[in-house]
């Protein structure tokens, strides 16, 4: 197993996988480095990518035309961003952006997406995955929902 493939092993949104499907994820993953500032999705536009954070923070955000850009949650070390690349109509539905720079793993979605296709087991693997780190994700979102709207002066 090459390093790529041992970061990804220990990430959560990839446990229980063989280490055949962990080299075909490998297969479909890049090391990159951002700039603080960086834009990695926006609101609407094609979900062909997803990102395992390495190192660094990102931020998701969502627009109000009454507070402008609020923050709902920052990720940091070893988090999962992105899973509308799993889920038609395959767009993001947030925006995120990195708060510093940041150390990523850059998957292909798309290529991906055509493995789960192909291997069912490994399909339902990260849907299985995803689906648990997404149920967190949108149970602290409500959370942050709920302070904000508690205290209409937070930005």
């Amino acid at each position: 197993m090459n390093e790529l493939e041992r970061a990804i092993a220990s990430a959560p949104p990839f446990f229980g996988l063989d280490a055949q499907q962990l080299r075909l994820v490998a297969d479909c993953a890049e090391r990159e480095l951002i700039a603080a500032g960086t834009w990695l999705t926006r609101e609407g536009h094609s979900a062909e990518r997803f990102f395992l954070i390495e190192r660094g923070a990102v931020a998701l955000e969502v627009y109000s035309s009454v507070r402008g850009e609020l923050v709902l949650a920052t990720l940091h070390d070893r988090e999962l961003l992105g899973w509308s690349w799993l889920f038609a109509p395959y767009r993001w539905r947030i925006d995120s952006r990195a708060v510093v720079p940041t150390s990523l793993i850059a998957f292909d979605g798309v290529r991906l997406r055509e493995a789960c296709e192909a291997d069912t087991r490994l399909g339902y693997r990260l849907i299985a995955n995803f689906a648990a780190i997404a149920i967190d994700r949108l149970q602290d979102t409500r959370l942050q929902l709920l302070d904000v709207y508690a205290n209409p002066t937070t930005r």
